[in-house]
């Protein structure tokens, strides 16, 4: 059966080093889990709407390619990352879709395409590539109460088969990495924790307030890898998170992702 007749989920994945894209261990096999669960309830979407950290843009921008290329926006690592292919389709459909919800705040660019920060994680979780992908720039532009606004416009492509995620990290922090540490630190820990029981408690007005946290400066030095949690949370308002890797990692990474509709 192609297609779901449930709601599909909205999903918060953090995507951490591009690196996960060539590991298997507990992250990724929680992924494949994810991937399973999302086919085995829901069906195949008819497509994705990523929102990924790495298409951080003045202005949201929406995908139309036919055939987006896979773009390896990351420097310096191994070649056998730059060798791994993850190219699905577009879906002139979903792009429709999320223009009529948008209208004239939203604009049809095709100069950027898959990122790591979706296919790093999309290997993994759908691994045949047979799920058409549309990517959502994240608005640089936009409040945090303005980015949770929009996420809420596109809350009923859930009812129409397609599955919104967003890809980022609630810590990422580059300047701060500890390559050596296995873990997260100390500030790393409280800032997750602090937005973890804000999610769980749907106490959004905290998260969108995350500012005010005394660790803030350190777990979130620039929002691209933040905001597209609260388009997910937009997308989900008021429904209880499933919470999957709740680690970090290189001291000033958090992997921890909410799933929502499971």
């Amino acid at each position: 059966m192609e297609q779901q007749t449930k709601r599909l989920p909205a999903i918060f994945v953090g995507h951490g080093s591009p690196m996960i894209a060539l590991e298997h261990n507990a992250l990724t096999e929680t992924y494949k889990e994810l991937g399973q669960t999302i086919l085995g309830r829901f069906g195949r979407p008819k497509a994705i709407l990523m929102i990924s950290a790495h298409w951080y843009t003045r202005g949201t921008l929406v995908q139309s390619a036919e055939k987006p290329r896979q773009v390896y926006d990351m420097y310096g690592f191994p070649q056998e990352l730059y060798e791994l292919s993850y190219k699905p389709a577009g879906h002139a459909g979903l792009t429709h879709a999320v223009q009529d919800l948008l209208g004239d705040s939203v604009a049809v660019d095709d100069s950027w395409g898959i990122d790591h920060g979706a296919w790093s994680i999309l290997t993994h979780i759908f691994p045949q590539a047979d799920i058409p992908v549309v990517q959502l720039s994240v608005n640089g532009l936009l409040s945090e109460a303005a980015s949770y606004a929009l996420g809420e416009q596109l809350a009923v492509l859930r009812e129409r088969g397609y599955l919104i995620m967003g890809s980022g990290n609630v810590v990422h922090n580059l300047g701060a990495v500890e390559w050596e540490n296995e873990h997260g630190s100390l500030a790393a820990d409280r800032f997750d924790a602090f937005i973890k029981d804000a999610i769980e408690k749907r106490d959004d007005a905290k998260v969108l307030a995350f500012r005010r946290h005394p660790d803030a400066a350190y777990a979130v030095p620039t929002p691209d890898h933040f905001l597209p949690l609260l388009y997910i949370l937009g997308a989900a308002r008021k429904e209880q998170p499933y919470v999957f890797n709740n680690v970090r990692n290189l001291g000033s990474m958090a992997l921890t992702g909410y799933a929502f509709g499971l």
